[in-house]
């Protein structure tokens, strides 16, 4: 072989070997000397995430409207009254405003029937140790509040219900109220039915009777609500 064909064949092993360096080269990512890797997406930052949402807040629900009477004389004990609201709207508020404002406390049971109902509220005539208080005149009046339109339903006069007491005319309800000893269905949509008894029954079953001669007007001393206050506010 001749020197030049020599040299000619070194320079060409000198340019493969430089290629195949090229090729290795140009595999590799910049800067590293190691291969690419292959792009995965990045982690999620937490602070960008969207915030879980907040659970929804749990209201309590109301309790009922209704009374609490502390009653004193022959019957001593407290008797509790579910005021139907969704039944009798304007005398269950005004029942409710009535005692609130204490014009319910002292005021006496004047007519009791046995196996009838008991009746209350006389908020004028009917307060017991008030200056001029009558017995004789219990029963005759009621607040200074106009009278009620009457809001009759199809709940049945049982044991325990709570009527509202009215004269002649059914729109004249206004603060007096009685409370059934036994069923009464004669009354049933023919008077306001505003509450019913939850508790303290036997309290309402020991108030003392009136005379059955009187039509059920208490003689002597009556029993009397001590305090009226509102429950479920």
């Amino acid at each position: 072989m001749s020197r030049n064909s020599g040299r000619f064949i070194a320079i060409a092993v000198v340019l493969v070997l430089a290629g195949v360096y090229t090729i290795l080269r140009d595999r590799q990512g910049p800067d590293t000397g190691v291969p690419e890797a292959v792009a995965v997406a990045p982690a999620p930052d937490p602070a960008s995430a969207p915030a879980p949402a907040p659970e929804p807040a749990v209201t309590p629900e109301a309790a009922d409207l209704g009374l609490s009477i502390q009653i004193a004389g022959e019957a001593n004990g407290t008797v509790v009254i579910d005021l139907l609201e969704d039944v009798a709207p304007g005398h269950a508020a005004r029942i409710a405003a009535l005692a609130k404002s204490g014009a319910y406390d002292g005021v006496v049971f004047h007519r009791v029937i046995d196996g009838f109902m008991a009746q209350t509220g006389d908020v004028t005539f009917g307060k017991s140790g008030g200056e001029g208080f009558d017995m004789r005149r219990a029963g005759m009046g009621g607040s200074d509040l106009p009278d009620l339109k009457a809001e009759f339903s199809d709940i049945p006069f049982e044991r325990g219900v709570v009527g509202m007491a009215r004269s002649q005319s059914p729109d004249s309800a206004n603060s007096q109220f009685f409370i059934m000893f036994d069923a009464g269905p004669f009354l049933n949509g023919q008077y306001t039915v505003v509450g019913k008894v939850t508790e303290g029954m036997e309290v309402v079953d020991a108030i003392k009777r009136g005379d059955a001669r009187a039509n059920g007007a208490v003689l002597g001393e009556p029993d009397r609500m001590v305090a009226v206050t509102v429950t479920g506010e």
